[in-house]
């Protein structure tokens, strides 16, 4: 445990636990507190999770951005209001043959390359400044829960037939009392704007993140079992495959949902690079030797060599220009990714390295010249 707990690990993500509590047990178990992970996986997920440790973390929102690849199990027949198993069932069940495995793979060319996808209810996207699956979740448990009135005892109602119960005009005691309407000074008068309302009279918020801008590298299927059909897709960042799982059931007149989702690469790393959690949580130093230094974080994104007067400006927070640059080519520093996926950044990004191949920060072109700009210090 005296190596330095700056890097990335790769774990294998079981079925049951969030994201969240990966984190939480692996801090326990590489006794470090600053661990992040890069993409969110449900509970029900398995797979790549890559999670950050101590200065790698300042890196997270660009192993954020990479491509991802999926292998997934799509149940075609009914939809869920969660789009997953999890859910419960929504609207009715088909009861039409299943499509044949072309009339899938012609109804997922709808999906194939780059187009809007709306994600589901229950996900983390935000809107108007609150999560998604708060909302939903809001509004599914106000319709379960039962009413704050749920209307008089039919025994207290008057019987038409029973001449007792008819108002008397003769009896001042069955006059309206003007104390029984209702008062709108009174804060528990029931109309005081004052008196908290019931999630239920409330007018429902958009049901739905809106639409996003997502691209499908490639989707293959793998094999159609009765109602089940398997998946392996490769996408962009913040691809929903349960909006996919959704989308194609509705695309084909039966409705769907995911059955199972694993998650089989993020960027430059696979399944080959992780470990899993319970064999990290019995060998504590197997996990701390299986962290990727930084500087085999990011090798899908160019680097550069700096000189020594190079490095010394960079740890100032000082532009760099080309007189800064070394000869050195970086391939001769540090290996070649196994994968070269594309990194989706706002503006192009560089790796900044010192001459033994130690990556020290993250440059961003600024003005003309070649002028680099060390938007983030890892020194």
């Amino acid at each position: 445990m005296a190596r330095s707990m700056d890097g990335l690990l790769v774990v294998d993500k079981p079925q049951g636990p969030t994201s969240h509590d990966v984190v939480a047990r692996m801090r326990r178990v590489l006794r470090e507190k600053a661990i992040g992970h890069t993409g969110t996986l449900d509970p029900m997920a398995t797979g790549v999770l890559l999670l950050v440790l101590g200065k790698a973390t300042r890196l997270a929102k660009f192993l954020t951005a990479s491509d991802k690849s999926y292998d997934a199990v799509v149940r075609l027949g009914f939809a869920t209001d969660t789009a997953d198993a999890l859910g419960q069932a929504i609207g009715p069940i088909s009861e039409s043959p299943m499509p044949s495995r072309g009339e899938i793979d012609a109804a997922l060319d709808a999906f194939r390359g780059t187009f809007m996808q709306r994600p589901p209810a229950f996900s983390a996207k935000k809107i108007d400044g609150q999560r998604s699956y708060k909302l939903a979740r809001a509004r599914k448990d106000a319709r379960m829960k039962p009413s704050r009135d749920d209307g008089p005892d039919p025994r207290d109602l008057p019987d038409p037939r029973d001449p007792r119960d008819l108002p008397d005009p003769r009896d001042p005691r069955d006059l309206l009392d003007p104390r029984d309407l209702l008062d709108p000074r009174d804060p528990l008068d029931p109309l005081d704007p004052r008196d908290p309302l019931d999630p239920r009279d409330l007018p429902d918020p958009p049901a739905l993140p809106a639409p996003a801008s997502v691209t499908t590298h490639a989707i293959r299927i793998v094999s159609v079992d009765g109602d089940q059909v398997t998946l392996s897709l490769d996408c962009s960042a913040g691809f929903y495959v349960r909006s996919l799982a959704h989308d194609l059931g509705e695309r084909l007149g039966i409705g769907g949902h995911l059955a199972a989702l694993r998650r089989t690469r993020t960027g430059g790393f696979g399944l080959d690079h992780a470990i899993t959690l319970d064999a990290a949580e019995r060998d504590p130093a197997g996990a701390a030797a299986a962290v990727v230094p930084l500087a085999g974080m990011l090798l899908d994104v160019a680097a550069i060599v700096l000189t020594a007067s190079g490095v010394e400006r960079v740890t100032h927070g000082r532009d760099i220009d080309p007189r800064d640059r070394s000869m050195t080519e970086p391939s001769a520093l540090s290996p070649e990714p196994s994968f070269q996926p594309s990194v989706v950044t706002p503006h192009p990004i560089v790796r900044l390295l010192d001459p033994a191949g130690n990556l020290i920060a993250i440059g961003r072109p600024v003005g003309a010249g070649g002028l680099l700009h060390p938007s983030v210090v890892l020194v």
